[in-house]
């Protein structure tokens, strides 16, 4: 069931007035949404997909194949496609999260190389560091779609991460790195960083499946096609910053949606805000007159 269908399924069961459930823009093999409830959320329910979030405040109290199960702040939570759950309040607090539904086939896309079964978790609640570092990234920018390299990075990150939970899928390292393939990509974002480039444009650049693009890029580079072009584009920003740019005009020219898109990237990358950074730099200048 998409997550459409819970969404009808979870407001057809008597939510109270403090309840909620806010839809994330959609994206290419996933669905999001954040929701709190008072107390009782949902009736036994299944889904077609895979359903991964984090749990953001109080008890998140659920059944899920015939056992009690219960998150709390800093948990990640995993069900399985077709398996039944329900979902209650575990304290008079009530509980939030959000969620990511994940479509199977872009799971079996994504581990085609492997050639093994749709992964299965079956620890229902974990703090596994793996599953949180691939999905809590899908889970920000909550009101804006991802970037399609955003959105086929978080997909790769979440399959590999589900397979490494998974004790019966085999480990599988690269064979070979297709070093060429991954020149011809690096070389069409360093002429595209102010655009957003396409997994079909990078598939036929490089010769390879958007996901095998992915693998090799970060083998190669280490890092993913959608980062290296994020960190190209605040190389970009940086540059007309020190020629006296405003930041809200360096933002709409480096390919960022806005000047708060371009902060968060920003942040991340430095560890300061771009207005500190540009304060900093209009200081260092001064000095050496």
């Amino acid at each position: 069931m998409k997550v459409g269908g819970a969404k009808r399924l979870e407001r057809s069961c008597g939510a109270a007035p403090t309840d909620w459930i806010r839809i994330a823009p959609l994206s290419r093999g996933f669905e999001r949404v954040e929701a709190f409830f008072a107390d009782h959320a949902f009736e036994p329910h299944r889904h077609d997909t895979y359903a991964i979030g984090v749990t953001l405040h109080g008890v998140q109290s659920f059944r899920y194949r015939g056992a009690a199960e219960r998150s709390v702040p800093g948990q990640v939570f995993v069900l399985h496609p077709d398996e039944t759950h329900d979902g209650h309040a575990g304290t008079a607090a009530g509980f939030r999260y959000r969620i990511l539904y994940l479509e199977p086939r872009v799971v079996r896309e994504a581990l085609s190389d492997r050639r093994c079964p749709l992964p299965f978790v079956r620890d229902a609640v974990s703090t596994n560091r793996r599953l949180a570092a691939a999905v809590l990234p899908a889970l920000e920018d909550f009101d804006r779609p991802p970037e399609e390299l955003l959105g086929d990075q978080i997909i790769l990150d979440l399959a590999d991460a589900l397979a490494a939970t998974d004790p019966s899928v085999a480990r599988r390292e690269l064979s070979a790195r297709h070093w060429r393939a991954v020149g011809r990509a690096r070389d069409f974002l360093d002429a595209n960083v102010n655009s957003a480039v396409t997994s079909a444009e990078l598939e036929a650049v490089a010769g390879l499946s958007r996901y095998a693009v992915a693998r090799h890029f970060r083998a190669c580079l280490g890092t993913s096609p959608y980062r290296y072009l994020v960190l190209r584009r605040l190389d970009r920003v940086r540059s007309l910053i020190r020629q006296g740019s405003a930041l809200v005009d360096a933002a709409a020219s480096c390919g960022f949606a806005d000047q708060s898109h371009m902060t968060r990237h920003f942040k991340r990358a430095y560890g300061m805000s771009p207005g500190r950074w540009a304060a900093l730099a209009r200081q260092g200048a001064a000095s050496r007159r």
